[in-house]
């Protein structure tokens, strides 16, 4: 499973293996330099302080200086060393920082992108601040999993550089310092399932957090009128509480796990200093070359305590992976038939053939649906609440799909029509038109961004909404605010027209395009929504009776099936389901 996960986040950094490979060989050559770093200060304490000859060579050219300026030229020679590692250091990380940037932008696109092409059942059953917490924050795992292999990569060339070069110095330390290895190893090995079931369950409060931060804000009037800011400031606690365990918990794991290291290497380290000690005592061993023994013992023991942090880094980043690949596996339940063909435009004849559907197998919202809307035909569908209007009107789109018979459109099953022609068809209008924080001309071009800035104009003035737009002091420019909430609903609803008739599809679907406005706003919206309909296939559903009783089709539903049809003084006088609406509605 974790090799699984390791492998399918690193593949993502394949379109910049050549970059990785650059960036890794640079890493590769700055650890060779490294290596050169404590042998100036050997020679500056044997040959010029203790007066030890060195290597022969080094030496001789050190006695044609003064000791001060000897002292001077490897103090100058261990800068160089260090500007040198550094210089290759920087252009390593910047090289190999960009890859892992690159990776992250490709699987957020990648995510993002998925998510939109779920079908409705797959966000009906989960929180969108769930989705936003992966995309935004679980997807940095790839860019984790890409850094903390690059530096086991490093540690482990720099390990073996350090182990061959105490292999050359001496065999004996060697083995001292290796003796700790497997202990470290065993340690990292009993901890890392641990730390990974911590870790998502840290996503998870987290996830959670978000969720309940972004739910309080977003409903802060409802918060505001019924006073009930103490109550989601304690859901809000709650929350955060689980989180702070949780990080305390896996706090706790590292730490331990760490402290058990910590103490491996400090057996490992005081074991070879007390050898080289003697060493030194019994003059086999000179003071520089204890200084450089020293230095690369540390150098050696360094990267792998550091490797036990990157570990469960690995870990903490397998747990995010593996929330994003949750997603980008799930597979899309109204899919594209391998045989789908791209329709560029269609009559409008929609057909409902013993349509079924349910969000589970056990409980069927529609039941044998059998219903036909004709080109350029309006019908109503009404029913009282629950009857399966929206669901009905959500199959045509392919929102979802049905769970048994099928839906064609001039004859052709939808299942054989790409999705995305399909909808290219269709325009919708909804109960609140969701607007998003941009401006009005842009809302406006949401169903069609190549349209000319006549043609939004044309569309907004059809759907009269130009006087107002030109009413507010920036016009077209001004900013909408979040979810359109600079405007009335009113408003917000001509925009949505105004969207439908840019796009100037064949068919129109409305859903409960006036249930949220005053009578007055209703009677004036209705009049553009009449506009609109000319010409299309048109499919409204309402609870308001007044608003359709004299449409030329009114399908009426209860409990999910079709109990009656026809004209609405017909439907009256057969004293039926529609007949009670008509009364409730106190039309009568």
């Amino acid at each position: 499973m974790a090799m699984s996960v390791y492998r399918r986040a690193l593949a993502y950094y394949r379109p910049f293996l050549g970059q990785t490979i650059y960036g890794l060989s640079l890493s590769v050559l700055a650890n060779v330099v490294n290596l050169l770093k404590p042998w100036p200060f050997k020679f500056l304490v044997d040959d010029i302080l203790l007066h030890k000859q060195s290597q022969k060579a080094i030496s001789d050219w050190l006695k044609t200086l003064n000791p001060a300026q000897a002292a001077m030229a490897l103090c100058a020679a261990s800068v160089l060393i260090a500007a040198i590692a550094g210089a290759l250091n920087v252009v390593k990380n910047v090289v190999l920082v960009s890859a892992s940037l690159k990776a992250l932008l490709r699987l957020r696109t990648e995510l993002y992108s998925y998510l939109h092409s779920l079908p409705l059942r797959f966000h009906d059953s989960r929180r969108s601040s769930d989705s936003s917490f992966r995309v935004a924050y679980d997807s940095q795992s790839i860019q984790s999993f890409y850094n903390k292999s690059e530096f086991i990569f490093n540690s482990v060339t720099s390990m073996i550089f350090y182990l061959v070069a105490l292999w050359l110095f001496d065999r004996q330390f060697t083995l001292v310092a290796m003796a700790v290895i497997p202990p470290v190893v065993l340690t990292i090995h009993y901890y890392s399932n641990r730390v990974r079931r911590e870790s998502t369950t840290i996503q998870e409060r987290e996830s959670d957090v978000l969720a309940t931060v972004q739910e309080g804000l977003s409903s802060i009037k409802m918060v505001q009128a019924f006073g009930r800011e103490e109550h989601e400031i304690n859901q809000l606690q709650i929350r955060a509480h689980e989180s702070l365990k949780a990080n305390l918990k896996l706090t706790m794991t590292t730490m331990n796990s760490a402290l058990i290291v910590s103490t491996l290497m400090a057996v490992g380290l005081a074991a070879v200093y007390y050898i080289a000690a003697l060493h030194v005592l019994n003059n086999t061993l000179t003071v520089g070359a204890f200084m450089v023994l020293g230095a690369y013992l540390v150098a050696l023991y360094q990267p792998i305590e550091a490797l036990t942090n990157t570990v469960w880094g690995m870990e903490s980043a397998a747990a995010g992976a593996t929330r994003c690949f949750e997603v980008l596996d799930r597979a899309d339940d109204v899919p594209d038939s391998p045989t789908a063909r791209q329709i560029t435009s269609t009559r409008g004849d929609i057909t409902f053939e013993n349509v079924a559907f349910g969000y589970d197998e056990n409980r069927l919202i529609l039941k044998n649906i059998n219903t036909c809307v004709h080109s350029g035909e309006t019908v109503a569908f009404v029913g009282g609440t629950g009857a399966g209007k929206s669901t009905l009107l959500a199959l045509v789109p392919r929102f979802y799909e049905p769970t048994s018979g099928r839906v064609l459109l001039d004859g052709i099953d939808l299942r054989d029509i790409t999705k995305k022609s399909l909808r290219n068809q269709i325009s919708i209008v909804l109960q609140d038109t969701l607007l998003f924080s941009t401006t009005i001309r842009e809302n406006i071009a949401y169903s069609r961004p190549d349209a000319t800035e006549e043609e939004i104009i044309e569309a907004a003035k059809r759907a009269q909404a130009h006087d107002f737009i030109m009413q507010i002091p920036e016009g077209y420019k001004s900013q909408v605010g979040e979810r359109g909430n600079h405007l009335s609903v009113g408003q917000r609803q001509r925009i949505g027209i105004a969207r439908a008739f840019l796009k100037n599809s064949p068919i129109l679907l409305l859903d409960e395009p006036t249930s949220a406005l005053d009578p007055t706003t209703e009677a004036a919206i209705m009049e553009t929504i009449k506009e609109l309909m000319r010409g299309r296939t048109t499919l409204i559903i309402t609870h308001r009776i007044a608003t359709v009783h004299d449409m030329e089709k009114i399908v009426v539903l209860k409990n999910g099936e079709v109990v009656e049809t026809g004209k609405g003084d017909e439907l009256v006088a057969q004293n039926g389901t529609y007949a009670e609406l008509f009364r409730s509605a106190n039309l009568e």
